[in-house]
């Protein structure tokens, strides 16, 4: 059954079957979600985010037009706003520890300040790596990549064929390893 026909299905009463969207997704939407956080540290309220994404979803799912975005891209639109919202509120929970000097946060124990520092910088260069792609390759690598799509989804939303597709990937990803080659020497730093 393609999302449509759930999407319609539900519409008219047949609420049991958001269970089915949600199994669909859910592994890509918490996959996504994780992503957003990780550099953050926050990781640990993927799961929780993902949650809140589903439920905001069936909220509003009677304002979804299928007409403008497909079911895939609205409901990753929801767990973006989802985790930018948590990132703020995250951020301003941090400015109000920093200003009272009694309280003072503590890091992961397992992550080093000079391991975070050179992870930070890594990701810094390949958020670089991508953005010095061209548009079609950016936009397939992070549909890939960042969204979990598969080569078909990716087709579908670029407008290109499944051999483009993977075509675009090889390209992109051939760039990245090129951009990131100079750095990228210490196997501590791999991965």
């Amino acid at each position: 059954m393609t999302d449509s026909l759930i999407i319609r299905e539900i519409k008219e009463g047949n609420t049991d079957l958001y269970a089915d969207l949600m199994n669909r997704y859910h592994r890509k939407v918490l996959a996504f979600i994780y992503h957003m956080l990780r550099n953050s540290q926050l990781e640990l309220l993927a799961e929780d985010l993902c949650a809140e994404t589903f439920y905001k979803a069936y909220r509003s799912l009677h304002t979804f037009r299928e007409a403008e975005a497909s079911f895939s891209t609205w409901l990753y639109t929801i767990a973006r706003n989802t985790v930018l919202s948590e990132l703020r509120k995250q951020r301003s929970l941090q400015v109000s520890l920093d200003e009272d000097n009694s309280i003072v946060p503590e890091a992961p124990r397992e992550l080093t300040p000079e391991y975070t520092a050179l992870r930070n910088e890594k990701v810094q260069l390949v958020r670089e790596a991508i953005n010095n792609l061209p548009e079609k390759q950016r936009s397939a690598i992070i549909l890939r990549e960042y969204d979990q799509l598969d080569y078909q989804e990716i087709a579908n939303e670029l407008g290109q064929t499944v051999s483009s597709v993977k075509s675009l990937l090889f390209r992109a990803r051939t760039s990245i390893k090129c951009q990131m080659e100079g750095y990228i020497t210490d196997p501590g730093l791999k991965g």
